[in-house]
């Protein structure tokens, strides 16, 4: 990543400064319309994915490239081995931080990503949630060993359909952890999302929950989100009004990874040995059907990757449908629609209305070069 570029100081940035959100679901042209931004305002990129924090796995994050990321300054990208977990905790507090650097040195956040636990996480806080309890994740493990994850999702549905609605039937980990977290405090998880009143402490922050990306981080005595919630400015949510668009984007890009070399990527990662699919990182959409994939034609001379390509392609329509259900639960979102000719151009308006409302200062400032 390129060294921060100075700007000219920030009007009053104040104790909660200033910053722009950009969310959307995948394949939805995010990435573009902040690279867009950055050719017309001085931007600092924060990325907002549980994904492309992890080294070594570019192909199947489609991971900004060497060019973009020479353009203009990316931040929270590449900053874990795929051995490592990186919880919502740990994001709201990094990303707290980076908006408050980034807006001392005159430029404008752009926080950018799929990963709407991410965004909830640095928008209200994290909510106090009751600890794991191994005795009850052996309960549901065995429950789940007798009926399969189907069943236990089936049962999530009866007593929490708003998270049920979110997960996938075989979405084992987050299903467990909402199951567990209602039988431990008879509270369902889409309650204590939406009853917080305060930000969680670092004794009491749960980082247990689901990131958009297909990836659940959990971890015990990891930093708190930020002391008080820190919303957007702006916070615009790239939705396309025809799904089909959505579908034909995410099935081009996921038949380009795979011309790419992505299986080869996922080889070279299980060749590591030190990685299992039980990990966050291997659970990423993508890799977990890769890895499966791999596992189940390890012995064959010619494998032919046409299966896998539909599974991976079922498997991110299915995140795409989970995003777009989070990001129409947060009200706050102006929404454009990413299908329609003038996305990128209505995104770039849009920040720079709210750049020049935040800074008149900067009025007519266009984008800076490496």
């Amino acid at each position: 990543m390129p060294e921060p570029r100075p700007h000219p100081p920030a009007s009053g940035p104040g104790p909660a400064p200033a910053y722009v959100a950009l969310a959307g679901p995948t394949a939805c042209g995010k990435t573009a319309a902040a690279l867009a931004v950055a050719t017309r305002l001085p931007v600092e990129i924060v990325s907002v994915d549980s994904a492309l924090v992890y080294r070594g796995m570019d192909i199947g994050t489609a991971k900004p490239t060497a060019a973009e990321r020479a353009a203009v300054p990316h931040h929270l990208i590449d900053i874990r081995d795929p051995r490592e977990a990186y919880s919502a905790a740990e994001f709201a507090a990094d990303a707290a931080r980076l908006v408050r650097e980034i807006r001392g040195r005159g430029a404008l956040p752009l926080l950018v990503g799929g990963t709407m636990l991410y965004f909830k996480a640095l928008f209200e806080g994290l909510a106090a949630m009751p600890a794991a309890d191994p005795a009850v994740r052996a309960a549901l493990d065995a429950d789940a060993a007798a009926l399969g994850w189907p069943a236990m999702h089936a049962r999530l549905a009866q007593v929490d359909p708003l998270t049920a609605a979110r997960l996938a039937p075989n979405d084992s980990q987050r299903i467990q952890r909402a199951l567990e977290v209602w039988q431990i405090s008879g509270r369902t998880l889409s309650d204590w999302h939406a009853g917080q009143t305060a930000p969680a402490t670092a004794a009491t922050v749960d980082t247990s929950g689901p990131g958009a990306n297909g990836s659940t981080h959990g971890a015990t005595g990891l930093p708190p989100s930020p002391a008080t919630p820190l919303p957007p400015a702006l916070f615009i949510s790239m939705e396309p009004e025809d799904r089909a668009w959505l579908h034909g984007r995410i099935a081009q890009r996921f038949e380009q990874m795979l011309a790419d070399g992505f299986l080869d990527e996922v080889r070279a990662l299980r060749a590591r040995g030190d990685l299992s699919p039980d990990l966050p990182s291997m659970r990423c959409v993508g890799y977990r059907q890769a890895w499966e994939w791999l596992d189940a034609h390890s012995g064959e001379m010619h494998q032919d990757a046409a299966s896998l390509c539909e599974r991976g392609i079922a498997a991110t329509r299915q995140l795409a449908k989970r995003q777009i259900t989070w990001l129409r639960s947060m009200p706050a979102r102006q929404v454009i629609a990413g299908d329609q000719p003038q996305a990128v151009a209505r995104v770039v308006e849009a920040i720079e209305s709210v750049r020049t409302r935040l800074d008149p200062s900067a009025a007519g400032l266009g984008g800076s070069t490496p």
